[in-house]
């Protein structure tokens, strides 16, 4: 009964957060039931100076000495201007149940920092994670950038953009982006005016600018009602994508919407779209179990 009640009291969660958007997922994440599979392993570790330069680890229960598992590097959403990594321990549990270790890092936000300071501090959480992952378990030759919404929008400039992350870009073995902003010129809307008006060039704000070959492997999951970033940015990144010969996997989700994509992750609501099957399985066949 009391178990019942919790995911009723997380279906009135997920409405608010629907009706508000981007809002942040910490009071969802808090009462949702977790995979008994998977614990957290460290907790606000810094990577940088400040208090959003500190990230999250999580690992599967069971890790066998001496086989590193492969990593997803998964990066939250929230406008750029909301969220926190303690609100997606549900996302962080749901990918290492499946056998993975996952880093979630917090980030500076708007307006602290507009673009591109927050990619400088996702790329120095990466390069931490690269340095240092071995020491939890994680293989760091084999990592998957993964993110929703912002966070994937993030996460696909760091894949895409070689300048972000040097000669580590060699570890991304895949990126999963859900419900990423990916081709969004022009600037519309007070947020994206925001955020990455005050770049010169606004077409280096753009994932779809850096599309190349050399991209690594990449699945684009989006919703068919998302009404906050239009299905056309993942279409648009994956038709370019395939045109410069990189390998891109698009899947839409009929019915889904913006912010269902990321809740369809937590236990409750894996019935609402097939997110945790489709990323998991990706980033299996792209950086080995």
């Amino acid at each position: 009964m009391m178990r019942l009640t919790l995911i009723g009291l997380a279906v009135l969660v997920v409405g608010t957060l629907i009706a508000g958007a981007c809002s942040p997922l910490k009071t969802f994440d808090a009462i949702l039931p977790k995979d008994g599979g998977s614990r957290e392993v460290a907790t606000n570790v810094p990577y940088g100076v400040g208090p959003r330069r500190t990230l999250d680890i999580y690992a599967p229960r069971d890790m066998p000495a001496g086989k590193p598992k492969p990593v997803i590097f998964f990066i939250y959403g929230g406008s750029w201007a909301n969220g926190t990594k303690d609100g997606y321990a549900f996302a962080g549990r749901a990918l290492a149940a499946s056998g993975f270790v996952v880093v979630i890092a917090d980030y500076r936000l708007v307006p602290e920092v507009y673009f591109p300071g927050f990619l400088q501090d996702c790329a120095a959480a990466f390069h931490w994670t690269v340095a240092n992952i071995g020491r939890y378990g994680g293989d760091s030759g084999r990592i998957v950038l993964a993110g929703h919404s912002a966070g994937a929008y993030n996460a696909a400039m760091l894949a895409l953009d070689p300048q972000w992350l040097g000669d580590d870009r060699a570890a991304v073995k895949g990126f999963a982006g859900l419900a990423g902003p990916y081709d969004f010129l022009p600037l519309d809307g007070p947020i994206p005016v925001k955020t990455f008006g005050q770049w010169p060039r606004l077409d280096e704000t753009q994932p779809i600018h850096f599309a190349a070959a050399s991209a690594p492997p990449m699945l684009l999951l989006h919703g068919s009602k998302d009404d906050t970033v239009w299905p056309k940015n993942s279409i648009n990144l994956d038709r370019r994508l395939r045109e410069l010969g990189a390998r891109s996997e698009l899947k839409v989700y009929e019915g889904t919407g913006h912010v269902g994509i990321v809740t369809a992750l937590a236990k409750p609501f894996r019935g609402n779209a097939p997110s945790l099957a489709d990323v998991t399985a990706f980033a299996h066949r792209v950086a080995g179990n």
